[in-house]
Order: structure tokens, then sequence, then C-alpha cells
């Protein structure tokens, strides 16, 4: 047996990564109306301009049956849960409260990614691949807690409104976002999705979008990964830029954002991860 690693649907991990490491995904929601749809698992139709589309977090009951069931499988040797930051969604704290209410709390670990999308599918990776090599539970936690805390995001969105509606984006950021000619560069500190620069043509975002990733990502190996809402051809021409300008890139990976983030980052939005020194 094994340390099981659980993640939720934000993570937007492939499907080859998750079959090939065994992470229990649990869906996040999203309401269109009044439909709930788990994300990755019911089919999505989502009209991501619409005001009627939001999003909820996985709910304590649903949480703690993933994390029993990942427990039955390691044969008690435990379970490493890495969720998207606890200041972006309420999963992680959900999350809390289902552990506290299970007999063997102390088998199941929680890490806040500090981040959303591939930002918590990577460090979820990380503990995955250290569970594949047998490494006890303390092991498993600590690659998914060190590849959260070296992890750099970056995300180009067209405008701020669906963020700043959403409550995952100040009033005073948001504001930037509504001049038509300027295109809002964020990044992720501490877990908080924040403004870091105004740029005024698409073309001189995905220029600052690159360099703000090639000088996090270091000289020394990373893992990177693009992600993007409907501008697929843009997200690989960043990639191939990425690749040859990062030296010794580990690995990388192209995915679009799943439902339950694009409702917040609207049409065309492209984000960029970077590990220094990768997830292995």
């Amino acid at each position: 047996m094994a340390v099981v690693v659980v993640t939720d649907s934000s993570a937007s991990l492939p499907a080859e990564h998750l079959h090939e490491l065994d992470i229990a995904v649990v869906p996040l929601h999203v309401l269109i109306g009044d439909r709930a749809i788990r994300e990755g698992v019911d089919p999505v139709d989502v009209d991501y301009a619409t005001d009627t589309v939001t999003t909820s977090a996985a709910s304590p009951g649903e949480l703690r049956a993933v994390y029993e069931q990942g427990l039955a499988r390691s044969g008690g040797d435990g379970v490493v849960a890495v969720h998207l930051s606890r200041q972006l969604s309420g999963t992680w704290e959900a999350g809390r409260q289902a552990v506290r209410d299970m007999d063997a709390a102390d088998r199941v670990r929680l890490v806040d990614s500090l981040g959303a999308g591939l930002a918590t599918g990577l460090p979820a990776l990380a503990a995955a691949r250290r569970a594949r090599a047998g490494a006890p539970l303390d092991v498993v936690y600590d690659a998914a807690v060190a590849a959260a805390a070296r992890a750099r995001t970056f995300i180009l969105v067209n405008r701020t409104e669906q963020l700043r509606r959403g409550g995952r984006l100040s009033t005073a950021a948001a504001f930037f976002g509504t001049e038509l000619v300027t295109k809002p560069l964020l990044h992720i500190v501490e877990g908080r999705l924040e403004l870091r620069e105004k740029v005024r043509t698409r073309s001189k975002a995905y220029t600052k979008l690159i360099a703000a990733a090639v000088d996090a990502a270091g000289d020394d190996g990373a893992a990177v990964a693009v992600q993007h809402l409907g501008a697929e051809d843009a997200a690989h021409t960043i990639a191939g830029q990425l690749r040859e300008r990062i030296p010794g890139i580990r690995e990388l990976i192209v995915a679009e954002f799943g439902p339950a983030l694009a409702v917040h980052l609207g049409l065309g939005a492209i984000g960029v991860l970077v590990i220094p020194g990768g997830c292995a």
C-alpha cells in the first residue's frame, strides 16, 4: 500500500497524470441558475459571460467520502489532500471540517496549495510521485508543501469584472481592468490574487507574462504549466517560447482552465505557472 493523494477538480491535471499516479479528484461545483454541476463529472455547457453562472466549493461530506476511500486504498498509510488556496475558495476549510469528523484524522494531511489550477495540480503531482516511490506520509506531505511554496503564478485576463464580481479580486484592482486599452496582468501572492501590472496591448501583455515566468523560473530547471480559456494557439505559442528561454525545463504541461476557474477568469485568459527546481 502507499499514501493516497487527493486533490480537487480545479487542479486541472491531465487525465493521464491522474491515472498514472492514482490521484483522487473531488469535484467542485458550477452553478447555472438552479442547477449544480459537478466539474469533471457532469456535462458542462457554460456561457462564461453571463452573470448567472457562479461556483461553489466541495462540501465537507463530499471531501470526507473521498478521504475515507483514500484511507481504505492506502491500507492506513494515509492521505495527503492538496486543495486550491483557502483565500480563493472554501474547499480547504471544508476539508478541515471533514477531517475533524473522521476517526483516523491523524492520517489525513491537508495542503493549501496557495494557488489554483495547475498551481494546485503540480504540488499534488509532486506528492503523488513521492507516494508512488513508497515515501511515508510526512515525506509525501512535505513534497506538496515545498512545491506549493516555490510556485509562482501569473495570469493575464481580458477584464477583471468577473473576478471582482466573484470576490476574488479587490474593487480597486478591478478598476484598472475597466479601461478597454488595458490588459491586467495578475499574480498570486500568498494565496491571494493581486494586480501585478497594467499593460496597454495584448502583445505587450504576452511579452510581460513570458518575462515574469522566465525570471521566476531561475536557472536550475523548473516545472512549467500554461493554462488558457479559449486561447489554445496563444497558449502553445507561449509554451514554445518558455521552452526556449527557460534552461533545463523538467516538464511542461499545457491545459485548459476547467469551468470552476473559467467562470471567474473569462474567455481569453492565459495563466503561466513555474516551480523552480521542478516537482519530481
